[in-house]
């Protein structure tokens, strides 16, 4: 996990992050969160079936982990999946094939450009296109912003399969 992402969930959660780092003998840090009392109660939501489909997605994200673990969560979904690492190269494949793909999901803080831009520029080439952006800090996009250039839906890292499979399909229906 990058630290843009584990920053962003520490302050979701009111925490902080201190950094100590001395030359030559590395850095640490500590990561302080309020403690909470509270009883967990499973959410009855969590029965139903998880969303699965079969359309073609293109997954973008400059981590290739990343990209490996959403192929084969989407895959197992049902889904197939083209996965990139760098967003101009996506660019230029998505300009090759505008019609190919049915969804986009990208990471939004990647070298080169961000997954905001990367989501202009494909809006551009073909305005239908459904995109969902993924981001562990906040304070780079938030769901405005992301409605403004046409994004269709924000999701927070770290989500997890059901959270990304209901995105999909939200994103997939407008």
């Amino acid at each position: 996990m990058g630290l843009a992402v584990v920053h962003g969930i520490v302050k979701t959660h009111s925490g902080v992050v201190r950094v100590s780092s001395e030359v030559g003998k590395g850095s640490v840090f500590t990561v302080y969160l309020p403690r909470v009392k509270a009883d967990f109660v499973k959410d009855s939501s969590d029965e139903s079936p998880i969303p699965t489909g079969n359309e073609t997605i293109l997954v973008v994200d400059d981590d290739e982990y990343q990209v490996q673990g959403m192929r084969d969560m989407l895959e197992r979904l049902g889904y197939r999946v083209t996965g990139k690492t760098i967003s101009l190269e996506t660019l230029e494949l998505f300009r090759q094939q505008p019609g190919f793909f049915d969804l986009v999901i990208t990471d939004e803080v990647m070298p080169g450009i961000t997954g905001s831009k990367l989501a202009e520029e494909l809006l551009k080439i073909r305005p239908d296109l459904p995109i969902i952006l993924c981001t562990g800090y906040s304070e780079t996009i938030n769901g405005d912003k992301a409605r403004k250039i046409g994004i269709r839906e924000l999701v927070m890292k770290p989500f997890g399969v059901r959270e990304i499979a209901i995105a999909i399909r939200r994103a997939l229906k407008r």
